[in-house]
Order: structure tokens, then sequence, then C-alpha cells
């Protein structure tokens, strides 16, 4: 297996990443992408991108990466979205507690600050640092929080997720899907958080790369029109009553190991991404949830984890979040998070309506009386609290004691149904999925560093060399250069040292083939085609090597393109 010092030395003497801000110390947690690594993470983009977008029919936005506190307020963050923390004594450096214990526990992430404190004193952990004494285990909040606008302005906060860009955007995005469901939805975007001790190169970042998807359900029906397509493809999984199996995906629903068909679905949609851009399958697997650690408004969720040099890693979360997400944000705005189902008929149901009195209401109210019982009229009973059910006009919220209305029961003809829509919502940890790419590519051979990645997301398609930069060969091998270029083909130009040196440059950033123009190229027109995993060569002509690359790059045979010797 690689070592990650090795992988992140490669990546930066090579340009797949830089510690940023380097030349002022750096900063912990914080790295940037170089030239490679920055088209290495648009390529894998792109290809998820495309398998949601085409393949499943999903629709993309861009939101905001600050937000007022109010939406944190909503989502949760802003009061639980915290990690437990201790402090040396003696050098003050600050530590995840949780990491602290992880070989003391099973499940240390899920442990309280007490069970934790105890941990730590009962087995005697100090400062890794100087050796130092622990302080107490306290929450530390994640959040970036900043002020919008001048002067005391308004409090707001960096994103730590972007799923809340698409929350706060339902009824919007409802109303474009022609309000129907499913209607799924993704964002690739940055996120924010103040993490205490990051330590694992880019595992764990305080401002990082996510691919978020927000798949919006009716809550009574969960099932899948491509299921039936998939559910005999097989899945690893890591159950939470202790269970390893390798199961079908129809037999995990129908056993009950994954909760329904949607979830299920797009687990195997993400293991089918991730072994495409490169992660090897024989070390991913699905790991569920711990009872203890699985949110409370969650009706499943699982991690996909890839075995790596730190250990099982999670790169993707997985979960059925319910109605939660939709709910919360309802409450807090008053605006109404819920989609219509129509019934083939209208069917007679029973139900409560609250019946304003307005012979009371009127000479309490006066001129708003009529607004305030139409409000009335359509508010829920089930929101009456204390006696009193509180409604909004004109933009103010007002309590109406139970005094003025009655609650009736009636009947009714209706043509459908309002519910809040479930969510299931896979979100995909860029950074980590690039990192998983490179260390499982990563390989020697011949005391050479090669890296094998997958050519769908290799920066560089193509070397293009030619044998001497003189007699004519380095102005053919430019044109060839020009042409793949022109063509849509990543390439890298060289002709500074010999052969061997060239191919190995190009093996150690995972390039996948290498076109050498040489003398014979000058009497029958053809060129060398060699690839990167095997250093099979053969002989293609000048004139097919656009349409040799692309099929090459496809996997096709290329046999009718090989020129005998």
């Amino acid at each position: 297996m690689a070592d990650a010092q090795d992988v992140l030395s490669l990546c930066k003497r090579r340009g797949f990443l830089y510690p940023s801000f380097e030349i002022y110390g750096g900063v912990a947690g914080m790295y940037d992408y170089g030239p490679l690594g920055t088209a290495l993470k648009n390529n894998i983009i792109e290809i998820w991108r495309r398998l949601y977008t085409l393949g499943e029919g999903f629709v993309e936005i861009d939101s905001e990466t600050i937000g007022p506190e109010v939406v944190f307020k909503a989502s949760g963050h802003v009061d639980e979205f915290a990690d437990k923390m201790v402090k040396c004594k003696a050098c003050e450096e600050p530590y995840r507690a949780d990491h602290l214990v992880k070989d003391l526990h099973p499940n240390a992430g899920a442990l309280g600050e007490k069970e934790i404190d105890d941990l730590i004193r009962s087995n005697n952990v100090v400062c890794p640092a100087c050796g130092g004494e622990l302080s107490t285990v306290e929450e530390f909040n994640l959040m970036f929080k900043t002020i919008i606008g001048p002067g005391s302005g308004r409090v707001g906060y960096m994103r730590p997720e972007t799923a809340q860009g698409i929350f706060v955007n339902f009824p919007n995005l409802y109303r474009y899907n022609r309000e129907k469901l499913p209607l799924g939805v993704i964002q690739v975007g940055r996120g924010y958080r103040n993490e205490i001790s990051p330590r694992q190169g880019i595992i764990r970042l305080r401002e990082f790369n996510m691919m978020e998807c927000e798949l919006f359900v009716d809550p009574e029906d969960k099932t899948w029109p491509r299921f039936g397509d998939v559910s005999s493809e097989t899945l690893r999984l890591l159950a939470n009553d202790g269970r390893e199996l390798e199961i079908t995906v129809g037999d995990a629903v129908e056993q009950g190991v994954i909760c329904n068909q949607v979830l299920a679905y797009f687990m195997w949609f993400t293991q089918e991404f991730l072994k495409a851009v490169g992660v090897d399958g024989e070390r991913l697997r699905f790991r569920q949830h711990e009872k203890e650690e699985m949110a409370h408004y969650a009706a499943d969720c699982w991690d996909a984890e890839s075995f790596l040099s730190y250990g099982w890693t999670e790169i993707v979360g997985i979960a059925d979040r319910g109605c939660w997400d939709l709910s919360r944000h309802a409450n807090f705005s008053g605006v109404e998070m819920t989609s219509f189902k129509r019934f083939d008929e209208p069917r007679e149901v029973e139900r409560d309506r609250i019946k304003p009195r307005y012979d009371k209401l009127g000479p309490m109210y006066k001129a708003k009386a009529g607004k305030i019982g139409k409000a009335m009229e359509e508010a829920d009973p089930a929101a009456i609290a204390d006696g009193a059910i509180t409604v909004e006009v004109d933009g103010e919220r007002i309590a109406i004691p139970g005094e003025l209305f009655d609650v009736a029961r009636v009947k009714e003809k209706v043509s459908g149904v309002r519910s809040v829509p479930h969510v299931i919502e896979p979100s995909h940890g860029l950074d980590r999925i690039i990192y998983t790419v490179l260390e499982h590519a990563y390989s020697q051979k011949d005391d050479q560093t090669v890296m094998r990645l997958s050519p769908t997301v290799a920066p560089i398609k193509v070397g293009v060399f030619p044998l001497m930069a003189r007699d004519e060969l380095d102005d053919m091998a430019m044109d060839l250069d020009q042409e793949l270029r022109y063509g849509g083909i990543e390439t890298y130009y060289d002709d500074s040292g010999s052969i061997g040196r060239r191919y190995a440059r190009m093996d150690e950033v995972g390039t996948p083939f290498c076109i050498t123009v040489d003398y014979r190229t000058r009497e029958d027109g053809t060129v060398t085609l060699r690839e990167r995993d095997t250093s099979s060569q053969i002989r293609v002509r000048f004139a097919d090597v656009l349409n040799v690359v692309r099929a090459a790059l496809c996997g096709a045979d290329l046999t009718q393109f090989v020129v005998e010797e």
C-alpha cells in the first residue's frame, strides 16, 4: 500500500497539490490544487455531473457560500455543529478529543463529552506532542462566523455544506420542475469548517470541495424506476449489527438491510461512479451508521468508505433524511415547503378546520380582522399550541387566543394531498475522493513511480514526443500535438532528455498513452503509441492518430489501427 507521505510528496513535486500560503509557513488544513490537480478535479466533477444530470435527469444550481444566521439556526448548525476538543495544558496544542481515544473505543465519535473525558483519564492519555496533561473535554463549534454588511451588520456564516442552498430554494425548484416529484438537484462547491486539528493532508480540510445531491421524493413512494435494472448487482456492506455482507442490491432491500429502493439504488450508483473515476473496488465498502451516531431524523445512513494508508475513510455519505430539512426551514421561515400529490379522482375526507369567531375578532383587531380570519381558516389545527394559533399577516406574527376560534370536524372533497417531501442525500467529499484516486493509483515499477490513473480522469491523456528535436521530427510532433489538442485531447509535448526519461515523467503523472515521432515516421507515415501500464507499443498511421487516441481512451480494441512491422 502507498504511504501517504510518498503520495503527498509526489503531488507537490508534480503539480497536483500545494500547501496553501507555503511561503508564509502554510496553514494547517488548507491546500491549493496545482495545474494537474485542478485538471484531475475538473475531470472527476464533470463525470459526476454528467452521470446525475444526463444519466438521472437531475438539475444543477449554484448557491451562495455565505448565509444569514437564521438559515443555519434552522439547519441546526449554529447550535449543534461542534466537535469535542481538548487542549494540552503545557503546550496549548488543540486536539479532536474523539481522535485521541479512537483506539480505546469502537465508535469514539458517538461518545459524549463525559464519556470521552473518562476514557482519557482512565487510560492516562496525554498530549501526543509534549506528553503534557490534557484539559477537560469541551465542545468547539466548527462554523466560520462573519458579518454581512457594514457596521454591526447582520450575523452570517460560511456554509459548512452546500445542501442548505438547495433546501431553501425548494419552492423555486419545485415550480421549475412543474410541481412534480421526484426532483433531483445537485450542486458542486466549497464548504467551510473550522477543524480543530486537521492533520491528514486533504482528508480533513478547513475549506473543502463538495458534490452534493438532494433528491426530493414522495414520502409514501420510495421506489425507483431503474431499481430492477441493478437489483442483481452486488454491494459490500458493514451493517450496524456487525455483519459484513456481500449482498445484491435487491436482497439488501428485501431483507431490510437497506431501508428502501431509492437509498439502495444510489448506493449502487455511488459505487459505480467511484469505480469509474479510479477508486479500487476491492478497497471500497459501505458502512452503516451506528444507532447512536445516526441522526435522530434519519431513517437510514451509510458511508462509502475507502481503505487508505489512514485506514477506512469516509468519502461519500448517503442518507435518507426524511422530511427534517424542509420542515425546519418551513418552521423558521413561515414559507410552505410541501408538494401536492393529485388523486386520480376527488375523494371525500373528514378533517378538522379552524373556524374564526368573527364577532369577537372584529372588535379586537378592527381592520385586520378579515385578513386574520382568512389566515386562521388556512392554518393547520395541528399548529395550535397552548390553546392559541399563530398566524402571519402583513409580515407580523400574531398569536390568536382560543376564545376567538373553534375547531370543527368537516367533510370536504379534495383533489389531492399536500405533504413535506423526504430527502435522499448522496453527499460526496470531492477532496477525499481525489486523494483516494491518487493513493489507489500510486504504484512502483522498477524503482519508478507509476500513477495508474483511469484515462477518464487523467489530467494529461497523451504525451507527444519527437525522438530527436531536429530533422523535422519536432515539427511533425508539434503538428500532431496541435491536432490532438484541437480535437479536445489534453496533451503534453516534451522533447527534453531520453525517450525513457520522458516516458517515466509521463508515467509519474498518470498519462495513459505516449506517442513518439521517429525517423520511420518520415519514411512510412507511422508513429509509436505506448500504453502506460503494460509498456506495450504499437505502430499506427500518423493520419489516424486522433481516432486511435479517442478509441484508446474509451478502452476500444486498437487492432484495426495497427500497422504491421
